[in-house]
């Protein structure tokens, strides 16, 4: 196989880092490789290897040390994450939710109690969990929800439906979002810790998606469903802060994933390129295909600078938003392009399932709608630039 190191050590590493880095490219070799293509055609990620990763402390993440994470600061975070993505993505979601879509939340608002109760077992593998903020009618509209909540003594009442939920077959339990007056927006919304099996509870998994196969995604519906009142995460009308928690560390993960899979694309595309021959010579020799390459290479490197440059700024203090939704757009596009020119080099083989290429091409659309779409990222960042948000 083509060796292109050279484009993957754009961002100097420490050793500590580049030890952490091998840790996880070896176990996703031995580990999840030879797992990848029947989870997805089962539509079923492996809870078994979920569990090894956490005993490994693989899903720590950015989870602090005392919380039972790995303490990982924002840039080393984008290069595990992006290491495992070049395997599987869906092992790199789970690497990342501890840290984003459902720790983040606990990790910034949490009491002590709700750390130790929910936050600990999730960063050490024995408990997985969703993020339920998408809606029917919203969904990069966090704050149109239209979940309702309401208080009975010392419980809250949530009802209302989410949509495109993911993790459904794992999770032991939901972080999800109600406001208790529409009227107030984004200061009427709060969190709450839902446990999977409360009931009024209903979990209904979509099948045969068109991409992220391999994790469990659908529909949850909350039918006057009561949670005690230590489940509120944050305080009650601050669910909005909850959220945007998860979604700025997930915005990083989003992207450090996309350049994980845009980096396989390129390089099977170049071990394929020089083994197929045709006309007399391997198509790595015919200069259209060349110059595929360089297109691709230039946009897996720029993607992955410009990601790392975001998790540096965040391991500043700064929120780096307007870099952050560069990094998810830009790094989501780039994998869709370098996507689909891997399956226009491998020609009709780029269609079967023998091929990753093709896995990847379905999965490269997926990546340009989650964590917000990428017309909304680009509208982010117009503002931003306009000086309309801060």
């Amino acid at each position: 196989m083509p060796d292109i190191s050279a484009l993957s050590d754009c961002t100097p590493l420490t050793e500590q880092q580049r030890d952490l880095q091998l840790m996880v490219r070896e176990f996703a070799a031995e580990r999840v490789a030879p797992l990848v293509a029947g989870a997805n055609a089962e539509e079923r990620f492996p809870r078994e290897i979920l569990t090894e990763m956490g005993k490994l402390g693989l899903l720590g993440g950015m989870v602090p040390e005392e919380h039972g994470g790995m303490g990982l600061d924002h840039l080393t975070y984008s290069v595990v994450i992006e290491e495992m993505a070049r395997v599987d993505h869906i092992a790199a979601v789970y690497m990342s939710m501890p840290s984003s879509l459902v720790g983040a939340g606990l990790r910034h608002h949490g009491t002590p109690e709700q750390k130790e109760r929910w936050l600990r077992p999730l960063a050490q593998g024995e408990m997985f969990a969703a993020g339920g903020v998408t809606e029917p009618r919203s969904g990069s509209d966090v704050a149109g929800i239209s979940t309702t909540y309401r208080a009975d003594g010392d419980e809250f009442v949530i009802s209302g439906a989410k949509a495109w939920i993911s993790n459904l077959d794992n999770a032991d339990f939901i972080i999800t979002f109600a406001t208790r007056d529409k009227s107030l927006g984004r200061k009427g919304i709060s969190a709450f810790i839902v446990p999977v099996g409360t009931p009024g509870l209903t979990l209904r998994p979509y099948k045969d998606k068109l991409g992220f196969r391999s994790i469990s995604t659908g529909d949850v519906f909350l039918d006057a469903v009561r949670v005690p009142a230590d489940h509120l995460l944050g305080e009650e009308g601050k669910g909005f802060a909850v959220a945007m928690a998860a979604v700025e560390s997930g915005r990083l993960a989003v992207a450090s994933r996309a350049v994980g899979q845009a980096h396989s694309a390129l390089e099977d595309s170049l071990a394929y390129a020089k083994d197929r021959v045709v006309f007399g010579q391997a198509i790595a020799e015919f200069q259209l295909i060349k110059a595929k390459f360089a297109d691709m290479a230039t946009g897996v490197v720029t993607a992955r600078l410009l990601t790392h440059a975001a998790a540096r700024l965040m391991d500043t203090g700064d929120r780096a938003r307007p870099q952050l939704s560069m990094a998810k757009q830009y790094a989501s596009d780039v994998l869709q392009r370098v996507a689909t020119e891997a399956v226009q080099v491998h020609g009709a083989y780029g269609t079967s399932p023998e091929y990753r290429v093709s896995r990847i091409y379905r999965d490269a659309k997926v990546f340009q709608l989650v964590e917000g779409a990428n017309e909304i990222h680009r509208l982010l960042i117009a503002d931003y630039l306009l000086g309309n948000r801060t």
